[in-house]
This record gives C-alpha cells, sequence and structure tokens, in this order.
C-alpha cells in the first residue's frame, strides 16, 4: 500500500496562483507515476496532469496546459503541481495518484484537497 497525502489547498480568486503537494513513500516514490485529478463539484473525476518516474514526461489535460504545471523531486519524494491563472471552473477536490510505470490505472490515491476559485 503506498500512503499519498497532499496539502496545499484553499480559496483564493480568479487569476490567482496556488500550489499542491504530494508526498509518498520514500522506498516506492522512484518507480511509480504520480499524477493529479480533480472532481468538481457535481461532476466526475478528471485527469489533470501527470508526470513518469524520470520526471522526463509529463502530460496535462487540454484544460489545464499552459496554466499548470507538475512537477517531483526523487530526492524528497514529492510531487508539485503549480496552478497559474486559476478560474472558476477549476474549483474542484484535487487528489495526488500514482500508479506502478506499466500500470494502466492509477491504484494509489490521497485522500484530496479542496481548491476553490472565485470569480
Amino acid at each position: 500500500q503506498v500512503q499519498l497525502v497532499e496539502s496545499g489547498g484553499g480559496s483564493v480568486e480568479a487569476g490567482s496562483s496556488l500550489r499542491l503537494s504530494c508526498t509518498a513513500p520514500r522506498r516506492a516514490f522512484g518507480l511509480l507515476v504520480m499524477g493529479w485529478f480533480r472532481q468538481p463539484p457535481g461532476k466526475e473525476r478528471e485527469f489533470v496532469a501527470a508526470v513518469d518516474p524520470s520526471a522526463r514526461n509529463a502530460r496535462y489535460a487540454d484544460s489545464v496546459n499552459n496554466r499548470f504545471r507538475i512537477a517531483r523531486d526523487n530526492a524528497k519524494n514529492t510531487v508539485t503541481l503549480q496552478m497559474s491563472s486559476l478560474k472558476a471552473e477549476d474549483t474542484a477536490t484535487y487528489y495526488c495518484v500514482a500508479k506502478r510505470a506499466g500500470d494502466r490505472e492509477y491504484e494509489f490515491w490521497g485522500q484530496g484537497t479542496q481548491v476553490t476559485v472565485s470569480s
């Protein structure tokens, strides 16, 4: 079992920036694809961003591309999501996720952190 612990959510105004962080156990971190999903109020969970174990490759949902940036520090077993130019539609519960490289589904999920953007 891989326990993921998120931090950094909050309430901000549109146009602001916010950074989310997530830590995972050191023994497993370097082998995991790390990512973020979110669930807006009343909607399905959706993919936001992910980064591979080497930190060389990242991908983003179209809705956040060029506004959000995912980064990982394998030495600190931490992944961050830097969110800029936030919009009201970014309001959601954000989940840190992880999976073993090569797996299709994200097996491990954090407890979620709330991000609220007011317009």
